[in-house]
């Protein structure tokens, strides 16, 4: 079924996280305020993970990249490893450390 806005699962989760990169880019340079920001963000975030748990785990035919959920769960446990230990290692080297 064909509809009006028929993304794919990648044009969505591209759709939301361009929308997710306003919000950020609304934060540092409007005078928006920071809890409705908060809250568009924290909408977005579900809507996305969703998106693109469906894009990850999707047989190809269904227009996903057909990794299953033991391969999506893989990616993605290995997408948090990295973003944690990058933060670690950028927060040792912050001149800003509060001790």
């Amino acid at each position: 079924m064909q509809t009006i806005l028929d993304f794919g699962f990648a044009g969505g989760a591209l759709l939301i996280g361009g929308i997710l990169a306003v919000v950020l880019l609304a934060y540092y340079f409007t005078k928006l305020s920071p809890i409705l920001l908060l809250w568009v963000a924290l909408v977005l975030t579900r809507t996305f993970g969703a998106t693109f748990g469906d894009l990850l785990t999707k047989t190809r035919e269904h227009g996903g990249l057909g990794f299953g959920t033991q391969g999506s769960s893989l990616i993605l446990t290995s997408v948090l490893v990295v973003l944690i230990v990058y933060t670690m290692i950028a927060s040792k080297r912050s001149p800003l450390q509060s001790t």
